[in-house]
Protein backbone atom coordinates (compact mmCIF):
# COMPACT_ATOMS: atom_id res chain seq x y z
CA UNK A 1 0.00 0.00 0.00
CA UNK A 2 1.42 3.40 -1.07
CA UNK A 3 2.40 5.84 1.66
CA UNK A 4 0.13 8.34 -0.13
CA UNK A 5 -2.92 6.17 0.49
CA UNK A 6 -5.39 7.89 2.88
CA UNK A 7 -5.49 6.21 6.29
CA UNK A 8 -9.13 5.25 5.85
CA UNK A 9 -8.34 3.24 2.72
CA UNK A 10 -5.34 1.43 4.16
CA UNK A 11 -5.54 -2.35 3.98
CA UNK A 12 -4.12 -4.00 7.13
CA UNK A 13 -1.18 -6.29 6.40
CA UNK A 14 -1.67 -10.00 6.95
CA UNK A 15 0.38 -11.87 9.55
CA UNK A 16 2.00 -15.21 8.89
CA UNK A 17 4.39 -17.51 10.73
CA UNK A 18 3.10 -16.59 14.17
CA UNK A 19 2.58 -18.82 17.18
CA UNK A 20 -1.00 -18.05 18.32
CA UNK A 21 -1.79 -17.36 21.97
CA UNK A 22 -4.96 -19.48 21.93
CA UNK A 23 -7.16 -21.51 19.59
CA UNK A 24 -10.89 -21.54 18.75
CA UNK A 25 -12.84 -23.29 16.03
CA UNK A 26 -14.59 -20.12 14.80
CA UNK A 27 -13.85 -16.44 15.45
CA UNK A 28 -16.68 -13.97 14.75
CA UNK A 29 -15.80 -10.28 14.40
CA UNK A 30 -18.64 -7.95 15.45
CA UNK A 31 -21.71 -8.44 17.64
CA UNK A 32 -24.47 -6.91 15.57
CA UNK A 33 -27.35 -8.94 14.17
CA UNK A 34 -25.18 -10.80 11.63
CA UNK A 35 -22.31 -11.56 14.01
CA UNK A 36 -24.60 -12.61 16.83
CA UNK A 37 -26.53 -14.98 14.58
CA UNK A 38 -23.31 -16.41 13.12
CA UNK A 39 -21.82 -17.03 16.56
CA UNK A 40 -25.00 -18.63 17.90
CA UNK A 41 -25.45 -21.01 14.98
CA UNK A 42 -21.77 -21.97 14.93
CA UNK A 43 -21.91 -22.79 18.65
CA UNK A 44 -25.15 -24.72 18.29
CA UNK A 45 -23.46 -26.73 15.54
CA UNK A 46 -20.78 -27.80 18.02
CA UNK A 47 -17.99 -25.32 17.31
CA UNK A 48 -15.98 -23.58 20.02
CA UNK A 49 -16.66 -19.92 19.22
CA UNK A 50 -14.98 -16.63 20.12
CA UNK A 51 -17.02 -13.46 19.46
CA UNK A 52 -15.03 -10.20 19.45
CA UNK A 53 -16.80 -6.82 19.72
CA UNK A 54 -14.94 -3.53 19.51
CA UNK A 55 -17.60 -1.66 21.48
CA UNK A 56 -18.24 -1.99 25.20
CA UNK A 57 -21.67 -3.49 24.53
CA UNK A 58 -23.40 -5.79 22.06
CA UNK A 59 -25.76 -4.57 19.36
CA UNK A 60 -23.79 -2.47 16.91
CA UNK A 61 -25.73 -0.44 14.37
CA UNK A 62 -28.46 -3.09 14.45
CA UNK A 63 -29.63 -1.91 17.87
CA UNK A 64 -30.13 1.62 16.52
CA UNK A 65 -32.72 0.49 13.97
CA UNK A 66 -36.47 0.38 14.38
CA UNK A 67 -36.85 -3.38 14.13
CA UNK A 68 -38.04 -4.18 10.60
CA UNK A 69 -37.30 -7.65 9.22
CA UNK A 70 -38.19 -8.20 5.56
CA UNK A 71 -39.81 -11.64 5.65
CA UNK A 72 -42.39 -13.41 3.54
CA UNK A 73 -43.51 -16.56 1.82
CA UNK A 74 -46.38 -17.11 4.26
CA UNK A 75 -45.24 -16.15 7.75
CA UNK A 76 -47.56 -16.53 10.73
CA UNK A 77 -48.23 -12.77 10.73
CA UNK A 78 -49.07 -12.75 7.03
CA UNK A 79 -51.45 -15.66 7.53
CA UNK A 80 -53.06 -14.18 10.64
CA UNK A 81 -53.74 -10.87 8.88
CA UNK A 82 -55.10 -12.46 5.70
CA UNK A 83 -52.23 -11.65 3.34
CA UNK A 84 -51.38 -14.41 0.91
CA UNK A 85 -47.75 -14.76 -0.05
CA UNK A 86 -45.50 -17.42 -1.54
CA UNK A 87 -41.83 -18.12 -2.03
CA UNK A 88 -42.37 -17.70 -5.77
CA UNK A 89 -43.99 -14.26 -5.42
CA UNK A 90 -41.37 -13.02 -2.97
CA UNK A 91 -38.56 -14.27 -5.20
CA UNK A 92 -40.11 -12.72 -8.30
CA UNK A 93 -40.49 -9.35 -6.59
CA UNK A 94 -36.93 -9.21 -5.28
CA UNK A 95 -35.57 -10.35 -8.64
CA UNK A 96 -37.60 -7.69 -10.47
CA UNK A 97 -36.75 -4.82 -8.11
CA UNK A 98 -33.02 -5.51 -7.72
CA UNK A 99 -30.61 -3.92 -10.20
CA UNK A 100 -28.19 -6.83 -10.52
CA UNK A 101 -29.95 -9.71 -8.74
CA UNK A 102 -28.09 -12.70 -7.37
CA UNK A 103 -30.75 -15.32 -7.99
CA UNK A 104 -29.12 -17.99 -5.83
CA UNK A 105 -29.03 -15.74 -2.79
CA UNK A 106 -32.47 -14.25 -3.36
CA UNK A 107 -34.08 -17.66 -3.82
CA UNK A 108 -32.33 -19.07 -0.76
CA UNK A 109 -33.47 -16.09 1.31
CA UNK A 110 -37.06 -16.40 0.16
CA UNK A 111 -37.14 -20.18 0.63
CA UNK A 112 -35.77 -19.79 4.16
CA UNK A 113 -37.85 -16.77 5.13
CA UNK A 114 -40.61 -18.54 7.08
CA UNK A 115 -38.03 -20.64 8.91
CA UNK A 116 -36.09 -17.46 9.78
CA UNK A 117 -39.31 -15.90 11.11
CA UNK A 118 -39.84 -18.91 13.37
CA UNK A 119 -36.18 -18.90 14.44
CA UNK A 120 -36.37 -15.23 15.41
CA UNK A 121 -39.49 -15.75 17.51
CA UNK A 122 -37.83 -18.74 19.18
CA UNK A 123 -35.26 -16.30 20.58
CA UNK A 124 -38.01 -15.24 22.98
CA UNK A 125 -40.36 -12.64 21.47
CA UNK A 126 -43.36 -12.60 19.14
CA UNK A 127 -44.28 -10.36 16.23
CA UNK A 128 -47.74 -8.91 16.83
CA UNK A 129 -50.36 -10.52 14.57
CA UNK A 130 -51.62 -7.20 13.22
CA UNK A 131 -51.37 -5.08 10.07
CA UNK A 132 -50.70 -1.36 9.58
CA UNK A 133 -52.35 -0.26 6.34
CA UNK A 134 -51.10 3.35 6.02
CA UNK A 135 -47.99 4.75 4.35
CA UNK A 136 -45.28 5.22 6.95
CA UNK A 137 -41.54 4.80 7.34
CA UNK A 138 -42.15 2.33 10.14
CA UNK A 139 -45.23 1.31 12.12
CA UNK A 140 -45.92 3.97 14.78
CA UNK A 141 -47.09 1.38 17.29
CA UNK A 142 -46.52 -2.33 17.70
CA UNK A 143 -48.29 -3.48 14.55
CA UNK A 144 -46.50 -6.53 13.22
CA UNK A 145 -46.80 -6.06 9.45
CA UNK A 146 -46.83 -3.35 6.76
CA UNK A 147 -45.66 -2.69 3.23
CA UNK A 148 -42.03 -1.55 3.39
CA UNK A 149 -41.08 -1.76 -0.28
CA UNK A 150 -42.54 -1.03 -3.71
CA UNK A 151 -44.74 -4.11 -3.97
CA UNK A 152 -47.85 -1.96 -4.61
CA UNK A 153 -45.99 0.44 -6.93
CA UNK A 154 -46.00 0.23 -10.74
CA UNK A 155 -44.68 -1.81 -12.53
CA UNK A 156 -44.26 -4.42 -9.79
CA UNK A 157 -47.93 -4.58 -8.77
CA UNK A 158 -48.94 -5.44 -12.33
CA UNK A 159 -46.46 -8.31 -12.58
CA UNK A 160 -46.46 -9.82 -9.10
CA UNK A 161 -49.30 -10.02 -6.59
CA UNK A 162 -48.39 -7.54 -3.83
CA UNK A 163 -47.84 -8.78 -0.29
CA UNK A 164 -46.65 -6.85 2.79
CA UNK A 165 -43.38 -8.21 4.19
CA UNK A 166 -42.19 -5.59 6.68
CA UNK A 167 -42.32 -7.41 10.02
CA UNK A 168 -41.71 -5.11 12.98
CA UNK A 169 -40.76 -6.20 16.49
CA UNK A 170 -43.37 -5.35 19.19
CA UNK A 171 -41.79 -2.05 20.22
CA UNK A 172 -43.50 1.31 19.47
CA UNK A 173 -41.57 4.09 17.75
CA UNK A 174 -39.15 4.28 14.87
CA UNK A 175 -35.76 3.68 16.53
CA UNK A 176 -34.03 1.10 18.72
CA UNK A 177 -36.73 -1.56 18.34
CA UNK A 178 -34.11 -4.10 17.33
CA UNK A 179 -32.57 -3.84 20.79
CA UNK A 180 -35.13 -6.38 22.05
CA UNK A 181 -33.79 -8.90 19.53
CA UNK A 182 -30.16 -8.11 20.28
CA UNK A 183 -30.69 -8.50 24.04
CA UNK A 184 -32.30 -11.89 23.52
CA UNK A 185 -29.56 -12.87 21.08
CA UNK A 186 -26.93 -11.97 23.67
CA UNK A 187 -28.64 -14.27 26.18
CA UNK A 188 -28.85 -17.15 23.71
CA UNK A 189 -25.20 -16.66 22.67
CA UNK A 190 -24.09 -16.83 26.29
CA UNK A 191 -26.26 -19.92 26.89
CA UNK A 192 -24.61 -21.59 23.90
CA UNK A 193 -21.20 -21.16 25.50
CA UNK A 194 -19.79 -18.54 23.14
CA UNK A 195 -16.79 -16.67 24.59
CA UNK A 196 -17.76 -12.99 24.12
CA UNK A 197 -15.07 -10.32 24.57
CA UNK A 198 -15.99 -6.64 24.42
CA UNK A 199 -13.73 -3.65 23.78
CA UNK A 200 -11.65 -5.96 21.62
CA UNK A 201 -11.08 -5.18 17.96
CA UNK A 202 -9.44 -7.25 15.25
CA UNK A 203 -6.42 -5.60 13.65
CA UNK A 204 -5.14 -8.23 11.19
CA UNK A 205 -5.87 -11.64 9.72
CA UNK A 206 -3.51 -14.57 10.26
CA UNK A 207 -2.70 -16.58 7.15
CA UNK A 208 -0.97 -19.73 6.04
CA UNK A 209 -0.41 -19.51 2.33
CA UNK A 210 -3.75 -18.42 0.84
CA UNK A 211 -5.81 -19.60 3.82
CA UNK A 212 -7.09 -17.48 6.70
CA UNK A 213 -6.19 -19.24 9.96
CA UNK A 214 -7.00 -16.71 12.68
CA UNK A 215 -6.91 -13.09 13.80
CA UNK A 216 -4.75 -10.62 15.67
CA UNK A 217 -6.64 -8.52 18.22
CA UNK A 218 -6.15 -5.39 20.27
CA UNK A 219 -7.88 -4.25 23.48
CA UNK A 220 -6.57 -0.93 24.78
CA UNK A 221 -2.84 -1.58 25.31
CA UNK A 222 -3.15 -5.36 25.12
CA UNK A 223 -2.67 -7.40 21.95
CA UNK A 224 -2.85 -11.07 21.06
CA UNK A 225 -3.46 -13.68 18.38
CA UNK A 226 -6.06 -16.42 18.03
CA UNK A 227 -5.87 -19.40 15.70
CA UNK A 228 -9.12 -20.65 14.17
CA UNK A 229 -10.33 -22.76 11.30
CA UNK A 230 -12.80 -20.05 10.26
CA UNK A 231 -13.18 -16.29 10.68
CA UNK A 232 -16.53 -14.56 10.14
CA UNK A 233 -16.30 -10.81 9.44
CA UNK A 234 -19.46 -9.01 10.61
CA UNK A 235 -18.00 -5.67 11.62
CA UNK A 236 -20.42 -3.34 9.84
CA UNK A 237 -20.31 -1.03 6.84
CA UNK A 238 -18.15 1.99 6.04
CA UNK A 239 -20.45 5.00 6.40
CA UNK A 240 -18.30 6.45 9.21
CA UNK A 241 -15.09 6.26 7.15
CA UNK A 242 -14.77 9.57 5.24
CA UNK A 243 -12.01 8.26 2.97
CA UNK A 244 -14.02 5.21 1.89
CA UNK A 245 -17.16 7.33 1.51
CA UNK A 246 -15.27 9.82 -0.66
CA UNK A 247 -13.95 7.02 -2.85
CA UNK A 248 -17.05 4.86 -3.20
CA UNK A 249 -20.19 6.79 -2.21
CA UNK A 250 -19.43 10.53 -2.28
CA UNK A 251 -23.14 11.38 -2.14
CA UNK A 252 -23.11 10.22 1.49
CA UNK A 253 -20.67 13.01 2.29
CA UNK A 254 -22.94 15.77 1.00
CA UNK A 255 -24.81 17.18 3.98
CA UNK A 256 -26.33 13.86 4.98
CA UNK A 257 -27.07 12.42 8.37
CA UNK A 258 -25.24 9.11 8.45
CA UNK A 259 -27.00 6.05 9.81
CA UNK A 260 -24.37 4.04 11.60
CA UNK A 261 -22.33 3.58 14.73
CA UNK A 262 -18.82 4.83 15.43
CA UNK A 263 -17.41 1.47 14.40
CA UNK A 264 -18.92 1.43 10.89
CA UNK A 265 -15.45 2.33 9.65
CA UNK A 266 -15.05 -0.30 6.93
CA UNK A 267 -12.31 -2.21 8.75
CA UNK A 268 -14.02 -5.55 8.19
CA UNK A 269 -14.17 -4.87 4.47
CA UNK A 270 -10.51 -3.85 4.38
CA UNK A 271 -9.55 -6.98 6.32
CA UNK A 272 -11.22 -8.96 3.54
CA UNK A 273 -9.26 -7.01 0.94
CA UNK A 274 -6.03 -7.91 2.74
CA UNK A 275 -6.44 -11.55 1.65
CA UNK A 276 -7.75 -10.85 -1.84
CA UNK A 277 -11.51 -10.84 -1.25
CA UNK A 278 -13.45 -9.06 -3.99
CA UNK A 279 -15.90 -6.23 -3.29
CA UNK A 280 -19.35 -5.71 -4.83
CA UNK A 281 -21.80 -2.79 -5.14
CA UNK A 282 -19.52 -0.45 -3.20
CA UNK A 283 -20.77 2.56 -5.17
CA UNK A 284 -24.40 2.04 -4.13
CA UNK A 285 -25.60 3.96 -1.06
CA UNK A 286 -29.01 3.96 0.60
CA UNK A 287 -30.20 7.59 0.84
CA UNK A 288 -33.63 8.81 1.90
CA UNK A 289 -35.62 11.75 3.23
CA UNK A 290 -39.24 10.59 3.70
CA UNK A 291 -41.93 13.24 3.16
CA UNK A 292 -44.60 11.03 4.72
CA UNK A 293 -46.34 10.31 7.13
CA UNK A 294 -49.06 11.51 7.12
CA UNK A 295 -50.16 9.41 4.18
CA UNK A 296 -52.27 12.13 2.58
CA UNK A 297 -49.12 13.97 1.51
CA UNK A 298 -48.56 11.13 -0.96
CA UNK A 299 -51.53 12.49 -2.94
CA UNK A 300 -49.50 15.54 -3.90
CA UNK A 301 -47.09 15.68 -6.83
CA UNK A 302 -43.29 15.74 -6.86
CA UNK A 303 -41.51 17.86 -9.47
CA UNK A 304 -37.89 18.72 -10.24
CA UNK A 305 -36.45 22.23 -10.67
CA UNK A 306 -37.57 22.18 -14.32
CA UNK A 307 -41.18 21.78 -13.23
CA UNK A 308 -41.53 18.16 -14.39
CA UNK A 309 -42.66 15.05 -12.53
CA UNK A 310 -40.14 12.19 -12.49
CA UNK A 311 -41.35 9.50 -10.09
CA UNK A 312 -44.59 7.98 -8.80
CA UNK A 313 -45.22 9.68 -5.47
CA UNK A 314 -46.52 6.49 -3.87
CA UNK A 315 -43.08 4.91 -4.19
CA UNK A 316 -41.29 3.67 -1.10
CA UNK A 317 -39.46 6.71 0.30
CA UNK A 318 -35.97 5.45 -0.62
CA UNK A 319 -37.08 4.92 -4.23
CA UNK A 320 -38.38 8.49 -4.45
CA UNK A 321 -35.15 9.79 -2.92
CA UNK A 322 -33.07 7.65 -5.29
CA UNK A 323 -34.72 9.45 -8.20
CA UNK A 324 -34.36 12.87 -6.56
CA UNK A 325 -30.60 12.27 -6.51
CA UNK A 326 -30.68 11.85 -10.29
CA UNK A 327 -32.46 15.16 -10.98
CA UNK A 328 -30.66 18.40 -11.93
CA UNK A 329 -28.86 19.67 -8.80
CA UNK A 330 -30.60 16.89 -6.82
CA UNK A 331 -33.48 19.35 -6.43
CA UNK A 332 -37.17 18.49 -6.08
CA UNK A 333 -40.38 19.79 -4.54
CA UNK A 334 -43.59 18.25 -3.25
CA UNK A 335 -46.70 20.30 -4.07
CA UNK A 336 -49.79 19.71 -1.92
CA UNK A 337 -52.98 21.78 -1.95
CA UNK A 338 -54.89 23.07 1.07
CA UNK A 339 -57.30 20.13 1.03
CA UNK A 340 -54.54 17.54 1.40
CA UNK A 341 -51.76 19.29 3.30
CA UNK A 342 -51.03 18.26 6.87
CA UNK A 343 -48.06 18.70 9.15
CA UNK A 344 -45.40 16.03 8.79
CA UNK A 345 -45.03 13.50 11.57
CA UNK A 346 -41.34 13.03 10.66
CA UNK A 347 -40.35 16.59 9.67
CA UNK A 348 -37.32 15.78 7.55
CA UNK A 349 -38.53 17.72 4.49
CA UNK A 350 -39.03 21.42 5.34
CA UNK A 351 -41.87 23.63 4.16
CA UNK A 352 -40.45 26.00 1.56
CA UNK A 353 -43.48 28.25 1.47
CA UNK A 354 -47.20 28.54 0.80
CA UNK A 355 -48.54 30.11 -2.40
CA UNK A 356 -51.95 31.60 -3.13
CA UNK A 357 -51.68 31.30 -6.93
CA UNK A 358 -49.87 29.17 -9.49
CA UNK A 359 -48.13 32.30 -10.76
CA UNK A 360 -46.81 33.06 -7.28
CA UNK A 361 -45.66 29.46 -6.87
CA UNK A 362 -43.87 29.50 -10.24
CA UNK A 363 -42.03 32.67 -9.27
CA UNK A 364 -41.08 31.24 -5.87
CA UNK A 365 -39.71 28.06 -7.44
CA UNK A 366 -38.09 29.87 -10.39
CA UNK A 367 -40.02 27.73 -12.87
CA UNK A 368 -41.69 29.16 -16.01
CA UNK A 369 -45.36 29.58 -15.15
CA UNK A 370 -46.53 27.87 -18.33
CA UNK A 371 -44.43 24.78 -17.50
CA UNK A 372 -45.66 24.54 -13.90
CA UNK A 373 -49.27 25.15 -14.91
CA UNK A 374 -48.99 22.50 -17.61
CA UNK A 375 -47.62 19.93 -15.15
CA UNK A 376 -50.35 20.72 -12.59
CA UNK A 377 -53.16 20.71 -15.15
CA UNK A 378 -52.08 17.36 -16.62
CA UNK A 379 -51.74 15.73 -13.20
CA UNK A 380 -55.05 17.14 -11.93
CA UNK A 381 -57.11 16.27 -14.98
CA UNK A 382 -55.98 12.64 -14.96
CA UNK A 383 -56.15 12.35 -11.16
CA UNK A 384 -59.79 13.43 -11.29
CA UNK A 385 -60.43 10.28 -13.33
CA UNK A 386 -58.29 8.07 -11.09
CA UNK A 387 -55.56 7.82 -13.71
CA UNK A 388 -51.84 8.58 -14.02
CA UNK A 389 -50.68 7.66 -17.54
CA UNK A 390 -47.22 9.14 -16.96
CA UNK A 391 -46.07 7.32 -13.79
CA UNK A 392 -48.98 4.97 -12.97
CA UNK A 393 -49.42 6.13 -9.41
CA UNK A 394 -51.92 3.88 -7.63
CA UNK A 395 -55.50 5.25 -7.74
CA UNK A 396 -55.62 5.16 -3.92
CA UNK A 397 -53.13 8.03 -3.88
CA UNK A 398 -54.50 10.12 -6.75
CA UNK A 399 -56.35 13.36 -5.97
CA UNK A 400 -56.45 16.67 -7.86
CA UNK A 401 -54.40 19.39 -6.19
CA UNK A 402 -56.63 22.36 -7.05
CA UNK A 403 -57.54 24.04 -3.75
CA UNK A 404 -55.49 27.15 -2.99
CA UNK A 405 -53.24 27.83 -1.20
CA UNK A 406 -50.58 25.31 -2.16
CA UNK A 407 -47.84 24.17 0.20
CA UNK A 408 -44.43 23.32 -1.26
CA UNK A 409 -42.09 21.02 0.64
CA UNK A 410 -38.43 21.15 -0.37
CA UNK A 411 -36.91 17.71 -1.09
CA UNK A 412 -33.62 19.17 -2.37
CA UNK A 413 -30.41 17.53 -1.18
CA UNK A 414 -28.82 19.83 1.38
CA UNK A 415 -32.20 21.31 2.33
CA UNK A 416 -34.17 18.23 3.32
CA UNK A 417 -32.54 16.07 6.00
CA UNK A 418 -31.38 13.05 4.03
CA UNK A 419 -30.00 10.06 5.87
CA UNK A 420 -28.01 7.18 4.47
CA UNK A 421 -25.82 4.16 4.88
CA UNK A 422 -23.63 1.94 2.73
CA UNK A 423 -24.78 -1.20 0.94
CA UNK A 424 -21.70 -2.71 -0.72
CA UNK A 425 -19.16 -5.05 0.80
CA UNK A 426 -17.27 -8.31 0.43
CA UNK A 427 -18.43 -10.64 -2.33
CA UNK A 428 -19.69 -13.89 -0.82
CA UNK A 429 -21.24 -17.21 -1.67
CA UNK A 430 -24.73 -18.06 -0.47
CA UNK A 431 -23.08 -19.54 2.65
CA UNK A 432 -21.05 -16.44 3.38
CA UNK A 433 -17.66 -17.62 2.08
CA UNK A 434 -15.58 -14.67 0.88
CA UNK A 435 -14.87 -14.77 -2.85
CA UNK A 436 -12.02 -13.48 -4.99
CA UNK A 437 -12.48 -11.70 -8.32
CA UNK A 438 -12.15 -15.02 -10.17
CA UNK A 439 -14.97 -16.54 -8.09
CA UNK A 440 -12.77 -18.81 -6.00
CA UNK A 441 -13.29 -18.74 -2.24
CA UNK A 442 -10.82 -17.51 0.35
CA UNK A 443 -10.51 -20.59 2.54
CA UNK A 444 -11.29 -19.88 6.16
CA UNK A 445 -12.92 -16.47 5.61
CA UNK A 446 -16.61 -15.53 5.76
CA UNK A 447 -18.49 -12.24 5.72
CA UNK A 448 -22.04 -11.29 6.70
CA UNK A 449 -24.19 -8.26 7.41
CA UNK A 450 -23.03 -4.82 6.29
CA UNK A 451 -19.51 -6.22 5.73
CA UNK A 452 -20.87 -8.31 2.88
CA UNK A 453 -22.70 -7.53 -0.33
CA UNK A 454 -25.91 -9.57 -0.27
CA UNK A 455 -29.25 -8.83 -1.89
CA UNK A 456 -29.91 -5.13 -1.13
CA UNK A 457 -28.03 -3.17 -3.79
CA UNK A 458 -29.49 0.30 -4.24
CA UNK A 459 -32.16 2.65 -2.92
CA UNK A 460 -34.39 2.17 -5.96
CA UNK A 461 -35.22 -1.41 -5.05
CA UNK A 462 -34.48 -1.42 -1.32
CA UNK A 463 -37.12 -2.54 1.20
CA UNK A 464 -37.04 -1.61 4.88
CA UNK A 465 -36.09 -4.69 6.83
CA UNK A 466 -33.70 -6.08 4.23
CA UNK A 467 -30.58 -5.27 6.26
CA UNK A 468 -31.85 -7.02 9.39
CA UNK A 469 -33.43 -9.81 7.39
CA UNK A 470 -30.42 -10.70 5.29
CA UNK A 471 -27.99 -9.93 8.13
CA UNK A 472 -29.66 -12.54 10.34
CA UNK A 473 -30.28 -15.01 7.50
CA UNK A 474 -26.83 -14.97 5.92
CA UNK A 475 -25.15 -14.54 9.30
CA UNK A 476 -26.74 -17.81 10.38
CA UNK A 477 -25.66 -19.54 7.16
CA UNK A 478 -22.10 -18.29 7.58
CA UNK A 479 -21.97 -19.59 11.14
CA UNK A 480 -23.34 -22.98 10.20
CA UNK A 481 -20.97 -23.36 7.24
CA UNK A 482 -17.99 -22.17 9.29
CA UNK A 483 -18.74 -24.80 11.91
CA UNK A 484 -19.05 -27.51 9.25
CA UNK A 485 -15.69 -26.44 7.79
CA UNK A 486 -14.15 -27.03 11.21
CA UNK A 487 -15.61 -30.55 11.30
CA UNK A 488 -14.27 -31.26 7.81
CA UNK A 489 -10.77 -30.14 8.80
CA UNK A 490 -10.97 -32.18 12.00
Amino acid sequence: MSSNTPAGLAVPPVISDVQPDETFDVVVVGFGIAGGCAALEAARAGARVLLLEKSAVHGGTSSMSGGHFYLGGGTAVQQATGHEDSVEAMTAYLMASTKDPDEEKIRAYCEGSVELFDWLEALGFQFERSFFADKAVIQPGTQGLMFTGNEKVYPYRDKIKPAPRGHKVPVPGDTEGTRIVMDLLRTRVEEAGVDVRYETGVSNLLVEGDDVVGVAWKSFDKTGTVASSSVVLAAGGFVMNPDMVAKYTPALGEKLFTLGSTYDDGLGIRLGQSVGAALEHMEEPFITAPFYPPSQLVKGLVINKLGKRFVAEDSYHARSSYHVMKQPDSAAYLIVDAEHYAEQLMPLVPLKDGYETVEEMAEGLDIPVEVLRGTLDRYNSHAANGEDPDFHKHPDWLAPQTTAPWAVLDLTLGVALYAGFTIGGISTTVDGQAKREDGSVVRGLYAAGACASNIAQDGNGYCSGTQLGEGSFFGRRAGIHAASAVAQKG
